[in-house]
């Protein structure tokens, strides 16, 4: 008797525990989506946009889309896929020093920022190096709408370069807040000379921009639920004001 006891709450046990990994996403759901491998321009809402510091050139920065693509990333190509295209951009500052340019998505000609999926642990893209002295930095917005700078290196190399930023655990990247935004957003890339390095005559180039997550960090039982519209919301407002002119 006690043995067959010792069994049936053996099993009671597991049944219970068990319960939440069929009731409860999970916590390891990783997926990589593309944020832009810049083979179509007109498949985003976004175009990208560069900024530079004061001392540029006149005329600069000159940017495109050009053909293009890693070796690496050849294999992976499809048949059906369009002609492979990299952005490029071309600078000049008229003197050496602490001179900068950022790499931005844009849209309706005014900076935009591009919301991550889940709980992101890393961003991956391509990079094709003049070998330069120069530090590329990873600029990135959290849930508080606070922007952090993310370290990715130097640029002194020639070619293309598979470059992987971690994101640091204490980066808030989720508000339990039902206003404001949701999740961690890109803000774009920023790209910094050394003060000692030539500036007159400067190319580099971004390929598959690309970040791994765990998307259903943030997915819970009723999460459809948090944007029910009670009524009370500015475009509620603008409907009732619009039936009500119509009277």
């Amino acid at each position: 008797m006690k043995r067959g006891l010792k069994v049936f709450v053996s099993l009671a046990c597991l049944f219970v525990i068990g319960l939440p990994l069929f009731s409860q996403p999970s916590s390891k759901s990783v997926e990589t989506f593309v944020l832009d491998n810049f083979d179509s321009s007109d498949s985003n809402e976004w175009t990208w946009e560069v900024n530079s510091s004061r001392f540029v050139a006149e005329g600069y920065p000159k940017t495109g889309y050009y053909d293009g693509i890693p070796n690496s990333l050849k294999p992976l190509r499809r048949p059906n896929d369009p002609d492979p295209k990299v952005f490029g951009v071309k600078t000049a500052f008229n003197r050496k020093g602490d001179n900068w340019f950022e790499v931005y998505p844009s849209k309706d000609d005014k900076p935009m920022e591009i919301p991550f999926i889940g709980t992101v642990s890393q961003i991956d893209f391509w990079v094709w190096g003049a070998n330069y002295n120069y530090y590329l930095e990873v600029l990135v917005k959290d849930a508080l709408d606070r922007v952090h700078v993310l370290p990715a290196g130097s640029l002194a190399f020639h070619g293309w370069r598979n470059i992987v930023v971690n994101i640091p655990g204490w980066l808030q990247q989720h508000s339990h807040l039902r206003s404001g935004p949701e999740n961690m957003r890109f803000v774009g890339f920023r790209i910094r000379t050394d003060a000692e390095e030539y500036v007159d005559d400067y190319v580099v180039f971004f390929d598959q921009i690309k970040y791994t997550t765990n998307s259903l960090a943030v997915i819970y039982d009723g999460y459809e639920l948090k944007d029910v519209d009670f009524g009370d919301s500015a475009d509620s407002d603008d409907e009732v004001q619009e039936v009500g002119d119509a009277k």
